[in-house]
């Protein structure tokens, strides 16, 4: 298993750039996304794209709930998982991806990320 970190912990009150990975030969990928601070009411969308070489353009695999408290959430996709709404999707992994973690507002919302290729 790789473990490749996407967001250092820092506190945000923005989107950030999203992350693209590359999975090729992975057999599945976890995201982990870890708050550990909010401040008020934020909120925060994480979502999986792939990207398709052919048309230049990215589709959507997974968008999470929105995430609004102090809270360790893990997203997961792969062949053989069962299936979990706005967590788990049991699917084959495009050769890149992208995370991208929305901000609803400009709340700030202390967390960091990493992503774990599975063999």
């Amino acid at each position: 298993m790789a473990v490749q970190a996407l967001y250092a912990s820092a506190a945000r009150t923005a989107t950030p750039t999203a992350v693209t990975i590359n999975t090729r030969r992975a057999k599945g990928l976890l995201i982990v996304f870890d708050v550990t601070a909010v401040t008020s009411t934020p909120s925060t969308v994480v979502t999986i794209d792939g990207y398709d070489s052919v048309s230049n353009a990215y589709f959507p695999i997974l968008a999470g709930a929105a995430v609004a408290t102090a809270v360790r959430t893990v997203y997961r996709v792969g062949i053989g998982l069962t299936a979990v709404t706005n967590l788990t999707i049991a699917d084959y992994l495009p050769d890149q991806v992208r995370v991208t973690f929305t901000h609803g507002n400009a709340n700030s919302m202390t967390y960091s990320a990493s992503a774990h290729l599975l063999d």
